[in-house]
């Protein structure tokens, strides 16, 4: 069976993985459906997924607007359409809020896994690519953080993440069937090339990037840097970015995966570059490609966060045949194009 014939559910798919992941879908010849209950997304993000690929790909690409706690809209939408593997990026994501409003996280983030299984499960749809994320790892012995370490989440985002993999364990073990993938990102940040995606958080960021881009094009008067005693080069916070490019592009290479080898059961895969960057030289790149000094102001650190987390890569490279391309340049200069020509995000110019 071609990619051509293979419909792809993906949710949160007008968030900002969502996006990048559904153009390279798209463009790899795969049909789409898209749900996605905006709390966290908007409508243009979608629109500019269909410019982008232009009008006849745009064809294979629906969209429902559905929350994935109510379970009767999501049971409509899998009896509307035939899928082959669902895509799993719908969830809350911000560590901050997490340790603020943790049931606002159990309730999306679990019952919506929850559900999700529950339909797929009865629709015969076993393949699943789950988005984790490195959080699972929590402040890892040591670096870079490989596969099997231990899970030692520090904040309920991170726990949810966990209660979602092991979820996705049981499932499988249940019925092996299932064939399920899961995905530890680390920090995603960057656009796409063309400018007409990017990261769009609502209120205040809670990550890097995007709370550069504001600072850089006067949306907000500085960056707060939180931790500088960390026990790093410069005392700032150490993390592994990728470009969320190459991130989507990771996840076309688990669903081939899904698709050929019949033994995946539940697998785990890091994505990352295997690189730890601190806060400021990631700082100093973005000035350096905006060409503009961005004014910080040092804070204490944030409860929850972790000193230095960065991914151990080779598995993802030898199992999935998948390496990141892009390094810490690109990611400012694409994450600067983006800022610069959305300077409000999403929103019409006013």
């Amino acid at each position: 069976m071609g990619s051509s014939e293979q419909h792809i559910l993906v949710t949160g798919g007008a968030g900002y993985i969502g996006t990048h992941c559904s153009v390279q879908l798209l463009q790899e010849g795969y049909r789409v459906s898209m749900i996605d209950n905006f709390y966290n997304s908007v409508m243009e993000a979608v629109d500019n997924v269909k410019e982008l690929v232009g009008p006849s790909l745009a064809k294979k690409l629906q969209l429902y607007k559905v929350d994935l706690r109510n379970i009767d809209e999501l049971e409509k939408v899998f009896s509307l359409n035939r899928y082959d593997a669902v895509i799993h990026f719908g969830a809350l994501k911000a560590v901050g809020e997490s340790m603020q409003h943790p049931f606002r996280y159990f309730d999306n983030n679990l019952i919506g896994t929850i559900n999700l299984y529950q339909v797929m499960a009865k629709h015969k749809v076993k393949k699943m690519v789950f988005s984790s994320s490195a959080t699972v790892y929590g402040q890892p012995g040591k670096v870079p953080c490989v596969e099997d370490f231990p899970y030692i989440p520090m904040n309920p985002y991170g726990r949810t993440k966990v209660y979602c993999e092991e979820m996705g364990k049981d499932v499988q073990k249940a019925d092996p069937e299932w064939r399920i993938i899961a995905l530890r990102y680390f920090n995603p940040v960057g656009a796409h090339e063309s400018g007409k995606l990017g990261e769009d958080p609502k209120g205040i960021p809670n990550n890097l990037m995007p709370y550069l881009h504001q600072v850089a094009v006067g949306r907000l008067p500085e960056l707060n840097v939180y931790g500088h005693d960390y026990p790093t080069k410069d005392g700032t916070a150490v993390r592994d970015y990728i470009h969320v490019m190459d991130l989507a592009d990771g996840h076309i290479a688990a669903l081939k995966k899904l698709f050929t080898d019949e033994d995946i059961g539940f697998t785990v895969y890091n994505l990352g570059t295997g690189k730890g960057t601190s806060v400021l030289e990631m700082v100093a790149a973005f000035e350096k490609a905006c060409g503009k000094k961005i004014p910080i102001k040092l804070c204490p650190r944030r409860p929850g966060d972790a000193t230095a987390v960065y991914a151990a890569t080779d598995k993802a490279q030898k199992e999935l045949g998948w390496k990141p391309k892009y390094g810490v340049e690109e990611m400012c200069r694409d994450q600067w194009n983006w800022a610069k020509k959305n300077p409000m995000g999403y929103q019409k110019k006013a």
